[in-house]
């Protein structure tokens, strides 16, 4: 039995019983509510200031999404394979420290349950997946598929050569958000998975507010989700996604949108293209 875009995306209605996802791909744009595009468009600015703090080339060659430690370093995935997590001063860029983990592409990180999860968008075998992840090794002691993975964007229109990792993409911005569960951003999904850590299982999820998502922070009631392809990051109500504001930067001046955190109040952001790490102020 044929089963369609639709129909998968009705699984969310599932989530709260802690569903899997069907484990198929999406080949197309997810769809973005006309509703959810005009509330995009006409939400509140909240007018910001980009910082570039430093940079992080080329030690650190794609930072792809960041996440602060407890104890106020700073830590930083590096998306070029293979993938490591730098342990990086905030206040000077100096790295601290290194451990290569099993991920490829990966594009999210967070911590909770004493590991690091992480977001490996692309895999060599099998689906793209998230991986529980020892800090001090950077062993994988755990693997899920994704949900909402599949092949979107860019990667509609590319065919695949010999040697390429598969097409398909997987999740992107991961945040912990406690009570053992992290929320996740899968572009290709058209939504904001709020995951069961151990078992991987869909609690519930949110409409996503464009179609390539990335990174993500918690504050309070409210998730913060970039926008790579606007430029621009949107504050969301936790409990149904609802747009309350938004940050715009400029696409040709300031450093693009990828990974995403908040700490005392203040978003930083990395730039995976050309290797900044931002604060908005």
């Amino acid at each position: 039995m044929e089963i369609t875009r639709r129909q998968l995306l009705a699984t969310s209605g599932l989530a709260a019983c802690g569903t899997l996802i069907p484990s198929l791909a999406f080949a197309a744009n997810p769809v973005i509510p006309e509703a959810t595009i005009a509330a995009r468009q006409n939400a509140p600015v909240i007018a910001k200031k980009v910082n570039q703090l430093f940079n992080t080339k080329p030690t650190i060659d794609q930072p792809n999404d960041l996440q602060f430690a407890a104890n106020g370093d700073l830590w930083i995935l590096d998306q070029k394979n293979p993938n490591k997590v730098f342990t990086v001063n905030p206040k000077t860029g100096a790295v601290i420290s290194s451990i290569e983990t099993e991920s490829l592409h990966g594009s999210g990180i967070t911590y909770g349950n004493g590991a690091w999860f992480i977001a490996s968008t692309k895999v060599a075998t099998g689906n793209p997946s998230t991986l529980k992840v020892d800090p001090k090794t950077g062993k994988t002691l755990k693997k899920w598929e994704t949900p909402g993975w599949g092949i979107y964007g860019s990667y509609l229109t590319r065919t695949r050569q010999p040697g390429d990792l598969p097409l398909e993409s997987g999740g992107h911005g991961v945040k912990w958000a406690g009570n053992g569960q992290y929320w996740l951003a899968t572009p290709a999904g058209g939504k904001l998975y709020l995951i069961n850590a151990e078992e991987g299982t869909v609690a519930r999820s949110i409409q996503a507010p464009t179609i390539r998502t990335h990174g993500i922070a918690l504050e309070g009631d409210y998730i913060w989700c970039t926008g790579s392809d606007e430029a621009e990051i949107y504050k969301l109500r936790m409990s149904d996604g609802g747009i309350v504001a938004k940050i715009v930067l400029d696409k040709k001046a300031d450093p693009s949108l990828h990974g995403l955190d908040i700490k005392d109040g203040v978003l930083w952001y990395c730039d995976a293209a050309e290797g900044w790490i931002c604060s908005l102020t």
